[in-house]
């Protein structure tokens, strides 16, 4: 995201530890010798891995990636027991979802969601919950989408699937 190369994997020689396990061995010469020991390490340390995935998304992850994938924004007050319909619907499907049912403008609702890098947010006012209908909003889109909620369902739990990497592995 900054332009900044990484390095992940490791491989690190150490002459210490085994001097503190009193690690040895015998050598062709019948003589004790202290081996060196190598560490690896394929990504780097877990926190420089997702430290390194924050910052090539720049925070911005793909739906099946992100840790809260939907938010259900209502407009008005009496939209909120749709909107909490909505989450429950998506939760059961599978889908990481947050419901903002505060009495705030949808605009920041909007603009502090799309902040905190949520990929979708759904949002639903009296007409969507008289149509049984939601507003989506991609991260970075302008634009809305109005679908059935069984449309929106349907499409954000295809695109939650995690890629198939099955096609890397090897027999």
């Amino acid at each position: 995201a900054i332009g900044r190369d990484w390095q992940c994997g490791t491989l690190q020689v150490d002459y210490v530890l085994p001097e503190r396990l009193d690690a040895s061995y015998i050598g062709e010469d019948s003589n004790r010798h202290r081996p060196v020991m190598l560490h690896r390490a394929i990504l780097g340390s877990f926190e420089r891995f997702i430290g390194i995935l924050i910052e090539q998304y720049a925070g911005k992850f793909p739906l099946w990636l992100a840790p809260t994938q939907v938010v259900v924004a209502s407009i008005v007050s009496d939209a909120a027991d749709y909107a909490n319909e909505v989450a429950a619907t998506l939760k059961a499907a599978g889908l990481q979802v947050e419901t903002d049912t505060r009495s705030d403008k949808i605009n920041a609702k909007i603009r502090e969601h799309s902040l905190a890098r949520v990929p979708v947010i759904l949002v639903v006012g009296r007409r969507e919950a008289e149509e049984r209908k939601v507003a989506m909003r991609r991260l970075g889109g302008a634009a809305q989408e109005i679908l059935s909620l069984d449309d929106a369902v349907a499409a954000l739990v295809k695109e939650a699937q995690a890629p198939d990497i099955s096609r890397f592995a090897k027999d």
